[in-house]
């Protein structure tokens, strides 16, 4: 058995600035130009446990503490008078629970790589998007710990050892299952919400300094698409679906770990995103601690 407590802290910022209006000359706008400023951080504590039924199977299950803040900016100007508007939310509460179950498919004999078969789920009992508190105009007034639908991810990991490097590679598909939402936010209600399915994608070197110090160095991307969703005006009737737009999740991935001794290990990763849809760092600490329990 092993149980591996967790520390993550993830920070995106994001500043636009928009423009509607005419431009009559490249040096003279009429219109209305919109600046924002978002900052937004999330700190996660988790105790994740693994046990060990065979040399060959693995399961897992994690469960999360998620503690989010957000500070939005927003300022109009050319409009009579200019406005600035300021929103600062939060939110905290359980997050996803997760159970997962790895099998390891081969014993990598004469130097051939090591296969392993995953199959995770992630369970709802978090604060979904919907579950949150709004006020009557459907103004958020909390931050979500949860995505609040159940989703499966299938995975293969591949581990080619080349002493003194360890190559690595995993391929999943999480599927995000559709659910009824049923839930009137402001003037409309929202029907079914079906999120986008994401294909996600990690490979890299982990790299041994000596017998108790390595490093790693990655990269994973994440490709997220379209979320459908319901919309019905409750007086009306009247319906219409929106989706939404596909996302791309890339990050380089460095780590560092220590062997304290046969049973406890340090490790420590850092993310930094390279594309407009990743968190600008994540920062995780992890202290697995094996022990026997037969």
């Amino acid at each position: 058995m092993v149980l591996e407590p967790e520390f993550q802290y993830s920070h995106e910022s994001i500043n636009r600035m928009t423009f509607e209006g005419v431009e009559i000359l490249s040096t003279l706008l009429i219109g209305v130009f919109t600046a924002q400023d978002l900052d937004r951080d999330s700190y996660t504590a988790s105790l994740t446990g693994r046990l060990g039924f065979t040399d060959r199977l693995e399961l897992e299950m994690k469960i999360p503490y998620v503690y989010r803040d957000e500070t939005n900016r927003v300022t109009v100007a050319e409009v009579d008078p200019p406005f600035d508007l300021d929103r600062e939310l939060s939110g905290n509460s359980l997050g996803d629970i997760e159970l997962a179950a790895h099998y390891q498919l081969n014993r990598g004999l004469d130097g051939s790589p090591f296969y392993i078969a995953n199959l995770r789920y992630k369970t709802t009992t978090g604060k979904g998007p919907f579950d949150i508190h709004r006020n009557s105009e459907g103004t958020p007034q909390e931050l979500p710990t949860g995505t609040g639908f159940h989703s499966i991810e299938p995975s293969l990991t591949v581990l080619f050892p080349s002493s003194p490097a360890v190559y690595f590679a995993n391929l999943g598909y999480m599927f995000n299952l559709e659910d009824n939402v049923n839930e009137r936010v402001g003037d409309i209600s929202v029907g079914k919400v079906d999120p986008g399915d994401a294909v996600r994608l990690s490979f890299g070197m982990a790299y041994s300094i000596n017998p108790r110090t390595s490093f790693t160095l990655g990269y994973k991307n994440d490709f997220i698409g379209k979320t459908k969703t319901q919309y019905f005006d409750p007086d009306t009737g009247a319906s219409a679906t929106r989706s939404s737009n596909t996302l791309n999740v890339g990050s380089m991935l460095l780590g560092w770990s220590y062997q304290l001794n046969q049973d406890v290990s340090v490790n420590l990763g850092l993310e930094f995103g390279i594309t407009d849809d990743a968190p600008d760092t994540t920062l995780t600490l992890r202290i697995p601690f094996g022990m026997d329990v037969f």
